[in-house]
């Protein structure tokens, strides 16, 4: 797993972003991470997870990501078990869907 997204339906991701910084106890320590105006990444969780406050259209939620070498196989191997991909997002990594209805994204590991 490589972290928490927190995606948040909102016009104002500074204030998103200063929200759960102050609720989770974590820095914001990258604002505008990737330079697109769309996430602030938070200083790492416990165990080093990976925590983004993400400004999104559709509805507010937490969604995981998982981090892959290979993101081909890690999306077959993941359809194997029932997920089906949704959408390959700004050419970099895949939304899916598991089989119970969460949407969760498979992202390329620049670990």
């Amino acid at each position: 797993m490589a972290g928490f997204i927190i995606d948040c339906q909102t016009n104002d991701l500074s204030a998103a972003s200063r929200f759960w910084s102050q609720a989770l106890g974590l820095a914001i320590t990258v604002k505008d991470d990737g330079g697109v105006g769309l996430y602030d990444r938070l200083q790492p969780a416990a165990g080093g997870l990976h925590v983004e406050v993400q400004k999104v259209e559709h509805a507010s939620r937490v969604h995981v990501d998982i981090a892959a070498k290979d993101l081909d196989a890690e999306v077959q191997r993941l359809e194997a078990l029932g997920a089906r991909r949704v959408k390959f997002a700004h050419e970099r990594w895949w939304v899916m869907e598991a089989p119970t209805g969460q949407r969760f994204c498979v992202v390329p590991d620049e670990a």
